[in-house]
């Protein structure tokens, strides 16, 4: 069994994913691992019945410029925890996304927090977490966030 020294943690900004980072923290600092962590967001597509909405250039830009703003700020409140974390961030399914990422950097962990929808909420809403742990070809560990 080979230990991680590559983990990709992938986030949606939830606390979930906040808790599944500080996790990958700690685990890395003990295994002397470094951390990419990821962020892959969708454009908006409505449709009509004569048509469709696309987002425009204007809030496609917005859009990933909140996206890297939101990873800035979530590594930069990391600082000083003694691992090396890089970014990356997408355009895309997270759920596809996250294991194109993992083969690019040389994952060796997927690391996810989870919100533990149940019910109707998770028929809607599926569960992006649940669409990685059943594509993937690398260990992924889930973690939970407390209530």
């Amino acid at each position: 069994m080979q230990l991680p020294k590559r983990i990709l943690v992938a986030t949606d900004f939830s606390d979930a994913s906040e808790v599944a980072l500080d996790y990958a923290i700690g685990l890395a600092k003990a295994l002397g691992a470094k951390i990419t962590v990821f962020h892959s967001y969708e454009l908006p597509i409505y449709g009509f019945p004569d048509g469709a909405l696309i987002a425009t250039a204007e809030m496609a830009t917005a859009i990933m410029t909140g996206a890297q703003a939101g990873l800035d700020a979530m590594c930069k409140r990391r600082e000083g925890s003694g691992v090396e974390l890089t970014q990356v961030v997408r355009q895309g399914m997270a759920s596809e996304d996250v294991h194109r990422v993992a083969e690019e950097v040389g994952a060796d962990l997927i690391v996810i927090g989870t919100h533990g929808r149940k019910g109707l909420a998770h028929a809607l809403l599926g569960s992006v977490a649940e669409k990685i742990i059943r594509t993937a070809t690398r260990p992924v560990l889930t973690l939970h966030q407390a209530h």
